[in-house]
This record gives C-alpha cells, sequence and structure tokens, in this order.
C-alpha cells in the first residue's frame, strides 16, 4: 500500500473519529465511529506499518488489567423501584 493512501486512510479515520464524537445524534456518531475503526483497520491489516503496530501494542500493555475485585458491591435491594402488575 503506498504511503500516501495510508496517510489519507489515517487521516480520514482521525476525522471521523472526531466527528463521531461530537455528533448529537448518537446512531450516526456511532457509525462514523465504526467507519473509522474500519479504516483504521484496512491500514494494520494490508499496510502493516510496524510503528502502528509498535504503538498499539504499547498501549494495550499501558492499559490498567481489570481484576476480580474491581467490580463495585452491588446495590442494596430496595422494593421502591419495583411496581407490582395486577
Amino acid at each position: 500500500m503506498p504511503i500516501w493512501v495510508m496517510t489519507l486512510l489515517l487521516a480520514a479515520s482521525a476525522l471521523l473519529w472526531l466527528l463521531g464524537t461530537a455528533n448529537s445524534d448518537d446512531v450516526i456518531g456511532l457509525l462514523e465511529r465504526i467507519l473509522a475503526l474500519g479504516a483504521l483497520a484496512v491500514v494494520l491489516l494490508v499496510a502493516r506499518p510496524v510503528l502502528l503496530e509498535v504503538l498499539g501494542v504499547g498501549l494495550a500493555l499501558w492499559l490498567p488489567r481489570a481484576r476480580s475485585g474491581q467490580a463495585p458491591p452491588p446495590l442494596p435491594n430496595h422494593n421502591d423501584v419495583l411496581i407490582p402488575f395486577l
């Protein structure tokens, strides 16, 4: 894949992601973010740029680990929310 196509796809991906997060309509915003991830996936899977792959692995290693004790405690059971149906 030529470098200009890869740069164009990365720019389109960044623009779509920013538009998707700023969009007030949830459905269109989600669609724009999905398209952004698709363009990024094409760059990563077809062009295989080593620098982006190393950055992705670094980001994955930087993220905190999920531990089993991190879940918030369950809320106490209150019956004031349930409405009996007749």
